[in-house]
């Protein structure tokens, strides 16, 4: 025992931490480490639209376009493509018409797209290859296939340039009865020839399950589809009805990266599904990273494609970037992280505690952990903590894309309607409703109070005192300053309701709430906004309901007041004035208009508006739009959420981008930092248990000398005797 003490107090050092999750041989390694919360569903770009997915698949497959990185408000660029298109304009006969043609003459827009050459897929068992030139791997045998469990049992691997014709291949694959594309219905509106397509294909799906063969592969290229054809190797064509510029957006997202009909193909095998062997399960790109593994009840990887073209980061951005650090890699190739390890963490405990302990490179603010990483300044400005500060993390902040909002039903006979009574009421309202002290007491300071619909970022989005809705905020010292609660009861009295009382009933103001907040959680919510109302004498009744019963009286337009929210699909003035435009009603046509807002000069100014170029013409149109929103409030506008992220010292190049979802190539790390200062902060802490085990000996000496005098006394009794 006493040479095992020696021995502890003369061991040297011990290197490296012992607590560390990940193998002692990466430890420089060139890898992000990151967690996800929630396993991917659909990792097949035609199937995916959730954003726990797109973590993965944005960094797999590349649409045509991509936002830029560091601009804002947010751009769109070339990624695969040559450059983003400018439509050509096409009237019923075919005909082309100038740039500048009124949308009611369009009949057609067509984007032609030019890929760049010189892309190739990753690495891939679809591709591979025998000395003829036949593909390896697509005519398997069951016994064959009896021997592979994963695509990396396959020996090996190919690849080819990719071409125009996999992104119409893909285009068409949105129309295929087996993959339910959550866009199809959106698509069929706008691609020529879509809704016939998926006709088409359904039908071709049915002949195929008469006759025994459900699963069987329908080959896309054998049908045409008029809205997506290629013109040349590099080159594809793609027409849409009418004019809309939106479509760009749409693009953007991973529903229009290519697919290889070799991939198709190769996974449609019979025996490939049972296996998990799909495009669900193993993405095939030509992004900066493919999906080496897939466990995704435990850990998911990333690795660079050894295959990726060169690609640069931005040598551009904000005016605030060059000061922040985000050039100093301009002009650099992407990617520059060899991998991303993303861990399974589904209670927040151990992901902070992970995080704190260097073993994650990035956290968002957990809630849980929300007071020991984040401080608020004397004026109200969110802060790292000391102790953060300490480590040196960095505090990253956005603010998202998103609005919510609580909406007044225009259809209502008390808070409905365009009168001047019934507008005062909802700005009285709009006043008293204070949204800087709900985001202080249940969002922890995360999100900003809405000026109008457009969060910032957003084309149109204006900031000072250009941006402030006057009706409810006065501009003060620089910053927007709500209205005193006196000037809401003065507009309340105006509106005819003096002191909370009807003039024309002489009864009290009662107005509903409706809602499907009936948790114990949102008690505290609730008890706020009757507070709210309460300061205008207001009584306000909440009605709470089931979600299913709480849609139908939105459907039916029986609510009075109610909260909704909106994320924006792409980064566009018309993905939210859209929800006030008044053929899109949720009453009578089952639009986005929750509201019902209904306002003949707003309608015709959203026609004008969403089809326009950015620019200061549409720029005019939507100040006056802002105009007309502010005054009839049909909102009181509520918050666009703020998203905080917490990064170490040693992570570089961080700047939230809320529409591009491909960042991860941006990101640089420096390994040997974080090394270091893991081993700093989980240094192993021998002392303790070296003196537990002098406790332990020393508690057993007096044991051992009273055995050894008794072993002693018997051998002299038993040498006497």
């Amino acid at each position: 025992m006493l040479g095992l003490l020696v021995l502890i107090g003369l061991a040297p050092p011990v290197s490296g931490a012992w607590n560390n999750p990940y193998p002692e041989a990466d430890r420089t390694a060139n890898t992000l480490y990151a967690a996800f919360r929630e396993r991917p569903k659909h990792l097949d770009p035609a199937r995916s639209y959730n954003a726990n997915e797109y973590l993965f698949i944005a960094q797999i497959y590349e649409p045509p376009f991509q936002y830029h990185y560091l601009r804002r408000p947010y751009e769109l660029v070339p990624l695969a493509a040559a450059e983003v298109p400018i439509p050509i304009y096409l009237d019923a006969r075919g005909r082309r018409l100038p740039d500048d043609a009124p949308a009611d003459a369009i009949s057609q827009s067509v984007y032609e797209i030019r890929v760049r050459p010189g892309i190739y897929f990753q690495p891939h068992p679809a591709f591979a290859r025998d000395a003829q030139g036949r593909l390896l791997y697509h005519d398997l045998s069951h016994a064959e296939l009896a021997r592979i469990r994963t695509v990396a049992d396959f020996e090996k691997a190919g690849t080819r340039e990719l071409t125009a014709a996999d992104y119409v291949y893909q285009i068409k694959r949105l129309a295929h009865p087996r993959l339910h594309s959550p866009i199809l219905s959106v698509m069929a509106d706008y691609i020529v020839g879509m809704r016939e397509y998926a006709t088409t294909l359904g039908a071709a799906q049915r002949e195929l399950s008469a006759g025994g063969k459900g699963g069987a592969y329908i080959d896309l290229t054998k049908y045409a589809l008029p809205g997506a054809e290629e013109v040349d190797r590099y080159t594809y064509r793609v027409r849409v009805h009418g004019k809309y510029p939106q479509f760009l957006y749409w693009m953007a997202m991973p529903f229009f990266a290519p697919m290889a009909p070799e991939a198709d193909r190769f996974f449609a095998q019979a025996g490939m599904a049972e296996r998990n062997l799909t495009l669900d399960w193993y993405p095939v790109g030509t992004g900066a990273y493919m999906l080496t593994v897939n466990d995704p009840n435990r850990q998911m990887m990333l690795e660079r494609n050894p295959n990726y073209r060169e690609e640069r980061y931005p040598s551009d951005g904000e005016p605030a970037d060059d000061a922040a650090g985000l050039l100093a890699d301009a002009g650099r190739p992407l990617p520059f992280i060899d991998k991303v390890v993303f861990s399974l963490e589904k209670e927040s405990i151990p992901y902070w505690t992970k995080f704190l302990q260097g073993y994650y490179d990035r956290s968002g603010v957990l809630r849980e952990a929300f007071d020991q990483a984040i401080r608020f300044t004397g004026s109200g400005e969110a802060a790292l903590s000391e102790s953060m500060e300490e480590r040196g993390v960095r505090l990253v902040t956005s603010i998202d894309t998103s609005t919510f909002y609580l909406g007044f039903n225009m259809l209502d006979s008390v808070v409905g309607g365009y009168t001047e009574r019934a507008r005062k009421l909802r700005q009285a309202i709009s006043i008293a409703v204070d949204y800087e002290e709900y985001i202080s007491i249940f969002r922890n300071g995360l999100g900003i109070a809405a000026q109008g619909p457009l969060p910032p970022g957003i084309f149109g989005y204006r900031e000072g005192p250009q941006g402030v809705n006057p009706f409810v905020y006065d501009w003060v010292d620089g910053q927007p300053k709500r209205k005193s609660i006196d000037a809401a009861r003065r507009l309340l009295a105006e509106a005819g309701y003096p002191n909370g009382q009807d003039d024309k009933s002489g009864g009290p103001l009662v107005l509903y709430y409706d809602t499907a907040a009936t948790g114990p959680e949102d008690k505290a919510q609730l008890d706020w906004m009757r507070k709210q109302l309460g300061e205008l004498n207001i009584q306000l009744v909440v009605r709470a309901t089931d979600y299913n019963r709480f849609q139908e009286k939105m459907r039916k337009g029986d609510a009075q007041l109610y909260v909704w929210g909106w994320n924006a699909d792409y980064p566009d003035p018309e993905n939210f004035f859209f929800l006030l435009y008044g053929p899109n009603k949720k009453v009578g046509h089952d639009g986005e208009n929750a509201s019902n807002y209904d306002n003949p000069e707003f309608n015709r100014l959203f026609e004008r508006m969403k089809n326009m170029e950015n620019g200061p013409a549409r720029q005019a149109i939507i100040d006056r739009m802002l105009e007309v929103v502010r005054e009839d409030a049909p909102w009181a506008w509520g918050l666009h959420p703020k998203t905080f992220t917490l990064q170490h010292a040693w992570v570089h190049n961080a700047k939230p981008n809320q529409m591009a979802n491909n960042t991860l190539k941006y990101l640089r790390i420096e390994p040997e930092k974080r090394a270091g200062l893991r081993e700093a902060w989980n240094r192993p802490v021998v002392w303790p248990v070296a003196a537990l085990l002098a406790v332990v000996v020393a508690s057993g000496v007096p044991a051992v000398v009273s055995y050894r005098r008794r072993e002693a006394r018997s051998q002299r009794a038993g040498g006497s005797a």
